[in-house]
């Protein structure tokens, strides 16, 4: 077991894109990290080990975040590597599958993204919840759920996704109220048009938009991008600050005419 006067993360989802970025930067500042991945093994245990090349400061564990036996699995497991969890990033998560006009959406692709975008995410926080309550404060305990631009900009086809993505804000609204008083601040980040293998498929088509003026920045977002709000929040720093969306996104939220 590490040290608990080093702090530990749980990024769920995070053998490779966004995930990944926001793991080598909690690393890179002095966290250890828990990369939780499902399918990616290989892209897992390699990120595993590029963190591991000076200090241990890294496990991969295999956990299906939709499972609720896998959910309890990989807390377990994080306390028995690490005693305590200080920062969780609720990263996992799926695109609609098929990308279906929702007038021909199925209800298989309903509960698997449901399942995984947001009833994953819940059930995980409220478990870290109850963790962060329990262990002694020593560092900032922060709850921070990845979201989407998909949560308030529709896609017919990707309805399941999107509704998921919107009832991220109002479960960070519940529990950044519920734990406050606990200490325990949570926010929503919603990422923008990020290069990353989910948006590989459309990225001819939002390339162009980009150049269009799709957002006043015109460039696509990095999963670096992502990670520095990640940073920014995990740090603590904002004390009188909670339930907050921080949009990542070349400022695209900004209504124009």
């Amino acid at each position: 077991m590490a040290g608990q006067d080093t702090p530990v993360a749980l990024v769920t989802g995070s053998s490779r894109g966004i995930g990944a970025a926001i793991a080598r930067r909690l690393a890179s500042i002095g966290y250890r990290v828990v990369v939780n991945y499902l399918h990616s093994k290989q892209s897992a245990f390699t990120l595993v080990d590029e963190l591991n090349q000076q200090d241990p400061r890294a496990i991969a564990i295999r956990a299906d975040v939709s499972n609720q036996a896998d959910r309890l699995r990989l807390i377990q497991e994080t306390i028995d590597a690490y005693g305590r969890i200080d920062v969780l990033v609720n990263n996992a998560g799926i695109t609609s599958q098929g990308r279906r006009d929702l007038l021909e959406a199925t209800e298989e692709s309903w509960d698997n993204v449901f399942d995984t975008n947001l009833k994953g995410p819940f059930f995980i926080s409220q478990m870290v919840s109850q963790q962060m309550m329990d262990q002694p404060v020593l560092h900032p305990n922060i709850i921070i759920n990845m979201s989407s631009i998909s949560a308030y900009a529709i896609s017919e086809n990707r309805a399941d996704y999107c509704i998921a993505k919107a009832g991220l804000e109002v479960m960070t609204k519940l529990f950044a109220s519920r734990l406050a008083n606990h200490g325990i601040l949570v926010y929503e980040i919603c990422p923008g048009v990020i290069e990353s293998d989910m948006t590989e498929p459309v990225k001819e088509k939002y390339s162009k938009l980009i150049d269009k003026g799709l957002s006043p920045i015109r460039r696509w977002g990095t999963g670096e991008d992502v990670a520095t709000a990640v940073e920014i929040l995990a740090s603590g720093r904002l004390t009188f600050t909670t339930g907050e969306r921080l949009n990542v996104d070349g400022g695209f939220h900004i209504r124009r005419l």
